[in-house]
């Protein structure tokens, strides 16, 4: 098994850092020649030239950059290992990947991410949106932490990944102040005809819509389908047509779309999810967001 010796990649990254051997030398307490000799070896086992003379300084080559930012990363986890021992703060963010399923509405989403930000202990939230199947596999290979959904997970993946219930809520139907004002009078019937604005057919709130509209003879007339709820309900803003969105987040949709409300429907319910791949949430910042959801958002 090759080996990296730590001591040659210190002193090369002291030397691209500085631009100079001669200076690092000096920080080195070391001759050139043997700093010189030492960033050969390297540059032997890595089988890549790492630097080269540019003017009078040394310059990094293509994989000398490479080599330098995996440096950086390597020495200043050294740093946070011997702080950390040392019982001395470290100053470094908790880290959490956390996968968004394209059609959550974003008001959910940032609400329970809401709680990520205010724990405090500083955290470092990276966001990925995508459809669920796409999140669902980086979750099962551990590039995510958690994944945030409107559904649970497929059975195909129940053996890799678990769905923790965060919390459900049902539905309002909005519109734009003249549309709510047509359609309020009336409600549920009054929906049969009207201007619909709807998510996509492979959502779990279309499949819930459809069945509650089946239910009652109702038939709105469809007027787009959207992927992005955010869209949809831009759309909606504009008197396009009616919308639905969740009625836990009643008051965030009419300040920010400036709607209002037709009426409520408690029979098609919204469920979202936090999906980990363990069986029992532990991340701090997922743990959060869990509580959040169960305390205050869907209570």
């Amino acid at each position: 098994m090759d080996w990296l010796n730590y001591h040659h990649l210190l002193y090369f990254w002291l030397t691209a850092r500085e631009g100079s051997i001669a200076r690092a030398s000096e920080l080195l307490h070391l001759t050139p020649p043997t700093i010189s000799a030492q960033i050969q070896s390297l540059e032997k086992s890595l089988g890549e030239k790492l630097l080269q003379r540019g003017g009078r300084r040394l310059v990094m080559t293509e994989a000398g950059q490479i080599a330098y930012r995996y440096a950086e990363e390597i020495f200043s986890l050294g740093r946070e290992m011997r702080d950390t021992l040392k019982d001395r703060p470290t100053g470094r963010p908790l880290r959490l990947q956390v996968g968004i399923q394209d059609v959550l509405p974003k008001s959910i989403a940032q609400r329970l991410l809401a709680a990520a930000f205010s724990m405090s202990e500083p955290v470092h939230v990276i966001c990925t949106e995508d459809n669920a199947e796409q999140l669902l596999l980086r979750l099962a290979t551990h590039e995510l932490d958690v994944v945030l959904s409107d559904s649970p997970a497929s059975t195909a993946l129940a053996t890799r990944v678990f769905s923790h219930l965060l919390g459900e809520c049902g539905v309002t139907v909005f519109g734009s102040p003249a549309l709510a004002m047509q359609y309020r009078r009336g409600f549920p019937r009054s929906l049969d005809g009207a201007p619909f604005l709807l998510p996509m057919e492979n959502t779990a709130l279309r499949r819930n819509l459809n069945i509650w509209f089946e239910a009652r003879s109702i038939r709105p007339a469809v007027r787009g389908e959207f992927q992005d709820s955010g869209l949809l309900k831009a759309v909606g803003r504009a008197g396009i047509g009616l919308f639905v969105g969740p009625t836990a987040i009643e008051k965030d949709i009419h300040r920010q779309y400036g709607v209002r409300s037709v009426g409520r429907i408690a029979d098609v319910q919204e469920r979202f999810y936090a999906i980990s791949a363990e069986r029992r949430l532990k991340h701090p910042a997922v743990v959060a967001i869990s509580t959040t959801a169960r305390e205050q958002l869907f209570t």
